[in-house]
């Protein structure tokens, strides 16, 4: 069975026949074929009805027309006049119309060096074939042929009705497709080449080397693209309330800024995006306002959100507690006060026309339960990320939770994400083994929370380095001259942080270090902290969270080379810490006496 993105049950047809031919391809087509439906590509004329791609045929972009024989009037080579609800229409010949969005595509692709022939006659050219033609679901081939349409659309270019219904054999259906096609494929794709095809094609899958460069135009070295599956599930999403629970590196915030971007263009009403994270709230900010969605897309941590809404509808905030008082006292007064005014009817329901929740395993019940109330049941758009193992406040009030407590009807809509694409094989197998008293999966229904284990891509890269030092100036200066190594051979400071537990005295001590060794540093709680700085990141193991650097220094955990147990909360977030690197993972501690 063909890929089909998106799912059948999500796509919105705009005709019967594009239903029945999409339900053909996923059918008679093998599981190496990918398809896309009506999806926008890196374009500005439009979107193909079908798209198909083959490693071993090449690429086929197909326009499909639910006309019969008497809707035309005439018909020649560049245009037709067809009969619309009892009026005359001219529109493009759908066969030209296939052909302007394969040529253009093509244009866009011949420019990859990785996909063209770099030698003989052919210098330029694509390395696969392509192709182009036209779906007339409603028109048999004897009819076709009998109103002379083969001589404005050539006759091996069309699939009609009786060639594409549900008892045509597998092998006839196919034979169909690839007849249109003016030569074969001398070699097979490699997935590479079809992970480059479609970083061109689709600029929604594009993975970033770094997270601020999500939606770059410039091709890196090294294209990486959802896989097949992150694809299908970012676009297949339907309306009402969705729950992917999905590990660390699994691709869950890619998956919310592809959504997040396909629902703002249609919204009436801001879409909402919160975290928990005031990092990684940043992050996502900064993504949304570099595709121009900043209007659009409400990018928030949760609390922000919680003062924001006080300030908006003159509600007050609550009073700040005195020095060396809990900041949570403020922080819970504030999420108390927001409560209260929305049940009074001082701050107003319904205020979005979506809302996307990034850790929604670190949010309690009565946030996700206020969240909700703010969506406009109209459109009634809710996605919620979840990982049970990332999560790290307040485990006691989450042990009877469940999503319809809340008001989240998610019952039948949840999908498991268990593959980790972030992390190398290597560090991931290291966090699990500090981590695995808290990785034992564990099931639940579609109401409740499974813990998943990750599974690992396969990715490959060096051992993490662990390493004891005898006092906490000497650690810091280890990681200085680690990290200076590190920019010598070409690593940028933006791709390195060092995360640490406490400020103090372990992120005191590492940040006074690089800045008298004059490394750029940010610390994560300065106001001017951009995401694209070319600077170190310094971060708690509490605000690194959905972040992600190919290099990172993990500060200050004296008990991980003594093989000490750990209580769970601290498992969690040494975790939590361990999984932000993407390819080299460092960690030290000062050696403990005794």
């Amino acid at each position: 069975m063909a890929i089909l993105i998106p799912g059948i049950g999500s796509c919105t047809f705009a005709s019967g026949g594009e239903r029945r031919f999409a339900e053909r391809l996923e059918a008679k087509l093998e599981d190496d074929y990918y398809c896309w439906y009506d999806v926008p590509v890196g374009l500005s004329n439009g979107h193909p009805d079908f798209i198909v791609l083959h490693p071993r045929r090449g690429l086929l972009i197909l326009e499909v027309k639910d006309w019969k024989r008497d809707t035309i009037i005439n018909i020649d080579k560049h245009h037709a006049l067809i009969h619309v609800n009892g009026q005359q229409q001219e529109i493009r010949n759908p066969l030209e119309q296939a052909r302007g969005y394969a040529e253009s595509l093509v244009n866009v692709l011949q420019k990859d060096a990785q996909l063209t022939i770099n030698s003989g006659r052919e210098t330029g050219r694509l390395r696969f074939p392509w192709s182009y033609g036209v779906v007339l679901t409603n028109i048999t081939r004897k009819q076709f042929d009998d109103g002379g349409l083969e001589a404005v659309i050539p006759s091996q270019r069309v699939i009609c009705r009786d060639e594409m219904g549900e008892s045509v054999e597998p092998e006839e259906f196919q034979r169909r497709l690839w007849e249109m096609f003016n030569f074969r494929f001398k070699s097979t794709l490699t997935l590479p080449e079809i992970d480059r095809i479609r970083w061109h094609i689709f600029p929604e899958v594009r993975i970033p080397q770094r997270q601020v460069d999500l939606f770059a135009d410039t091709p890196p070295d090294l294209m990486q693209v959802m896989d097949m599956q992150q694809e299908q599930l970012a676009r297949s999403l339907g309306e009402g309330h969705r729950v992917i629970h999905g590990v660390a590196g699994s691709g869950k915030t890619l998956i919310l800024g592809c959504r997040a971007e396909r629902l703002a263009h249609g919204a009436n009403k801001p879409i909402l995006v919160l975290c928990y994270n005031e990092s990684l709230a940043r992050r996502l900010a900064r993504t949304m306002a570099d595709r121009g969605l900043e209007g659009k897309v409400h990018t928030r941590h949760f609390h922000q959100w919680c003062r924001t809404q006080l300030v908006a509808y003159n509600a007050g905030l609550p009073a700040l507690a005195g020095e060396g008082a809990n900041p949570s006292v403020f922080f819970d007064a504030m999420v108390d006060r927001v409560i209260r005014n929305v049940d009074s009817g001082i701050i107003p329901r319904a205020q979005y026309d979506a809302i996307l929740i990034d850790e929604g395993h670190d949010f309690r019940p009565e946030w996700l339960k206020l969240v909700v109330q703010m969506l406009d049941t109209r459109t009634n758009s809710l996605l919620v990320l979840y990982d049970d193992a990332q999560s790290i406040y307040g485990g006691e009030r989450k042990k009877k939770f469940s999503f319809k407590s809340v008001g989240i009807q998610a019952a039948g809509r949840t999908t498991i994400l268990k593959v980790n694409y972030r992390n190398t094989d290597e560090i991931l197998r290291f966090a699990r083994d500090v981590a695995q008293g808290i990785l034992k999966p564990q099931e639940a229904d579609d109401d409740g929370v499974p813990l998943l284990s990750p599974q690992s891509a396969g990715r490959v890269g060096p051992a993490p380095q662990v390493i004891k030092l005898p006092t906490l100036r000497n650690e810091a200066e280890f990681i200085v001259r680690r990290l200076q190594e590190a920019h010598r051979n070409g690593t940028p400071w933006h791709d390195m942080a060092v995360i640490y537990r406490h400020y103090h005295p372990v992120g005191k001590a590492v940040l006074g270090a690089l800045r008298g060794f004059g490394v750029p540093v940010i610390y994560f709680r300065d106001a001017t902290f951009a995401p694209n700085e070319d600077a170190v990141l310094a971060v708690t193991m509490h605000s690194c969270k959905g972040l992600e650097f190919p290099l990172v220094a993990v500060a200050g955990v004296e008990t991980l080379a003594e093989g000490k147990e750990r209580p769970p909360e601290e498992a969690r977030l040494l975790y939590v810490a361990m999984t932000r690197a993407t390819r080299e993972l460092l960690v030290s501690g000062v050696a403990v006496a005794g």
